[in-house]
């Protein structure tokens, strides 16, 4: 079996992300969090995952700080996975997959499943990337800068 290459001690923060939450079983498990669901059973049925994968990437995604284990919300003996703060930062990440996805995925008047506002019914307005003036920006408006590592790291005193 080939060892995935890990990406955690990248300086790129998109490596990183990725190297966390970027296997598509742990997306969809979060996708799926969002929606309701807390058990392993919910995730298991919605997912036909095997158990095993589940398992793991569960344990994975609680290792990682997007989860944490709490006893079930109705008393009984079952543990439930809910979503951390750093988990319910992701949900611009999973609203922007399914924007993307609709709008490349599917053939124009093809049925798929819609997020809708809760108050209103209505669908989300298209994610966008602003700078922190309000103006929105385009990939051609950016730059990264990257980490020098021949210099030596600023120290902080």
């Amino acid at each position: 079996m080939v060892k995935r290459t890990r990406l955690d001690d990248s300086d790129c923060p998109v490596a990183r992300s990725v190297d966390t939450i970027g296997d598509w079983w742990s997306l969809l498990i979060v996708r799926d969090a969002f929606d309701g669901s807390r058990r392993f059973g919910q995730f298991q049925r919605s997912l036909g995952v095997a158990k095993n994968i589940l398992a793991a990437r569960l344990r994975a995604l609680v290792a990682a700080g997007i989860f944490e284990v709490v006893p079930a919300a109705d008393g009984s003996a079952y543990q439930e996975y809910v979503l951390t703060p750093k988990g319910r930062d992701l949900f611009p990440v999973i609203v922007a997959l399914r924007q993307w996805g609709e709008t490349h995925s599917f053939t124009p008047g093809e049925p798929h499943s819609r997020l809708v506002d809760r108050l209103t019914g209505r669908p989300l307005a298209p994610l966008r990337v602003e700078a922190d003036d309000g103006r929105a920006v385009e990939p051609g408006d950016t730059v990264v800068i990257k980490v020098d590592r021949e210099s030596p790291r600023a120290k902080s005193g």
